[in-house]
């Protein structure tokens, strides 16, 4: 089906999915979406927040269509989640499948390496198209004050369906490349918190990240149950302890080729 097909298939009354790209492979950490953090699979931490977030209608995991992946497609089914699979190297490919297979008027964005979604949080940024459907996107990212690692990104369908035309390049590993790097063309909004935490890093990417996020997950559950956790808390905890927080502070994360 062509991008502008999608169009004919978007829904009657405003809906919200979720969209999770996930892979087996990594430069940096392969398999690192399937580890077992506290009782779960990585994957299953976001499909767990995304399922629990008000405002969501669907969770669907994009991943490849490659044998590596097979077992991601089957735990992301065992947590409930539908499931698309396209090219490994083109994840807007894959999220346009998913705007194909299970239309919505906006996507919210996610990826299987960040485990610690905070439901709310999630709920907000849904909360913020919602009340102005106007909204191109709404990201927690566009100004960065969070933890790397609670990255959101919603986006209307039609306005990424232009980015079908855009090419190869970031455009097409970084799905809403075009769209935050252009807010004089489109209508963006983000979510601001006080006071910043945007120096803390919980998402996955090394084994210095795991550390922290095994230990960390260790000592949030004994405070606060089995999750998920609120990012406040979160944040609270690592100001506590400045020694997790030295397990991956020398981490730095991977640029975006432009």
């Amino acid at each position: 089906m062509l991008p502008t097909d999608i169009m004919s298939l978007m829904p009657s009354s405003p809906t919200v999915n979720v969209v999770i790209q996930a892979r087996a492979s990594s430069t940096r950490l392969p398999g690192k979406v399937l580890r077992e953090l506290g009782g779960l699979s990585v994957l299953g931490w976001v499909i767990r927040a995304a399922r629990a977030t008000r405002g969501v209608d669907d969770v669907v995991v994009a991943t490849s269509d490659g044998a590596d992946d097979d077992a991601v497609a089957e735990e992301a089914r065992r947590h409930g989640a539908e499931v698309v699979r396209g090219p490994l190297d083109d994840v807007l490919a894959r999220f346009l499948l998913a705007c194909e297979e299970h239309p919505a008027d906006a996507v919210v964005r996610l990826t299987a390496d960040c485990p610690l979604h905070d439901p709310a949080l999630l709920a907000q940024v849904v909360g913020m198209w919602r009340a102005e459907p106007a909204l191109d996107y709404v990201s927690t990212t566009l100004q960065r004050t969070l933890p790397r690692g609670f990255d959101a990104e919603l986006v209307r369908v039609p306005v990424l369906v232009e980015q079908a035309e855009r090419p190869e390049g970031p455009h097409r590993e970084h799905v809403t490349y075009g769209v935050a790097n252009d807010v004089e063309t489109y209508a963006c909004a983000g979510v601001v918190v006080a006071p910043r935490a945007d120096d803390l890093r919980v998402t996955l990417d090394t084994e210095d990240d795991w550390a922290l996020l095994d230990a960390l997950v260790h000592a949030l559950s004994r405070r606060h149950g089995t999750g998920p956790f609120a990012w406040r808390d979160v944040v609270a905890l690592l100001r506590e302890r400045a020694d997790l927080v030295a397990l991956n502070a020398h981490v730095e994360q991977k640029e975006v080729a432009a």
